[in-house]
């Protein structure tokens, strides 16, 4: 009888939709149970399920693209509540949890919830992981990556391919919720060790398949790093200039940042111009740093001396 009951469970976690019917036990790392098997039981368990459905619905509703503002004073429009994460309260995840569709759980409570995450930060980091979980972008999203990723390495354009595939990876962001999230997140983040904790861990995760597509496109060219530049350094300095343009496509107006008729933005002169300073052909290399090859443009003279080591 037991083993029918955990039978019917994982049916109906094969039925929820895609990515709630995906094994969650490594995104979800909040949860309060005390053994590996235990927390990866619940992580899959479809009530948890149903309590992340509603959690990202309003995260959409409150966040945006295209979030429901309520005015406070319905005698003037512009009174808007600016809630950042207050709207994903236990109660409110409840509440909203009644609306999950067919065939996500709409039943839950207030000490369901307590018992499966110890804290609200707990549960509100969990959300995020899983906001910002790879697969939470469709299929389609890392083929058509790895197609523009193609004309980096063997194309006979790179500058239009660097332009084509900045182009997509900022319309893709400003199209998820999930920016806007870790964007609040991060304004609520100082003095709670755990959301900290989570926003590092997801910040590593995705930069990963990146760092690859870089590493591949210089040997492709014949290019390297120059001398006390990382492949981390690199992809921190490109992933830190697209949240940055994106931002401001958010806030700004957006045809300053992003031109949708050539397919060209910000984003992409910004990777030009990074690749441009931190790389040099590995044949011709003179092994300057970037503050030297600075200071020879600017000045029109060498400059042997490592300016990073010499302020330190």
């Amino acid at each position: 009888m037991h083993h029918q009951g955990m039978d019917e469970k994982q049916d109906w976690k094969d039925r929820l939709p895609y990515p709630y019917d995906q094994d969650l036990s490594g995104v979800l790392r909040h949860l309060d149970r005390r053994t590996p098997s235990s927390r990866a039981k619940l992580a899959n368990n479809p009530a948890t399920a149903g309590y992340l459905a509603a959690a990202m619905r309003l995260v959409e509703r409150h966040l945006g693209p295209n979030a429901v503002r309520e005015p406070v004073d319905p005698d003037d429009i512009n009174s808007i509540d600016r809630p950042l994460l207050r709207f994903l309260s236990q109660r409110e995840i409840v509440a909203e949890m009644t609306r999950n569709p067919d065939p996500l759980p709409r039943r839950g409570s207030v000490a369901a919830l307590r018992s499966t995450w110890r804290s609200q930060s707990d549960f509100i980091a969990d959300v995020l992981s899983f906001a910002l979980w790879p697969k939470q972008r469709p299929p389609e999203f890392g083929r058509e990556v790895t197609i523009k990723a193609e004309r980096l390495l063997g194309g006979p354009d790179f500058v239009d391919g660097v332009h084509d595939l900045a182009y997509f990876s900022m319309r893709t962001a400003l199209g998820r919720s999930s920016f806007r999230f870790e964007l609040a997140a991060l304004a609520e983040a100082e003095g709670d060790d755990v959301l900290k904790a989570a926003l590092a861990e997801t910040y590593q995760g995705p930069l990963e398949p990146w760092k690859r597509i870089y590493e591949a496109f210089g040997k492709a060219h014949g290019l390297r790093l120059r001398p006390g530049v990382t492949l981390d350094d690199f992809a921190d300095i490109l992933a830190a200039l697209e949240t940055g343009l994106v931002m401001r496509a958010i806030g700004y107006p957006q045809d300053r940042i992003i031109d949708s008729q050539s397919h060209h933005s910000l984003s992409g002169t910004a990777v030009l111009a990074v690749i441009l300073g931190c790389f040099e052909r590995t044949e011709e290399a003179a092994g300057l740093t970037i503050e030297q090859a600075v200071h020879e443009l600017v000045y029109h003279r060498p400059n042997r001396v490592d300016t990073t080591s010499a302020a330190q």
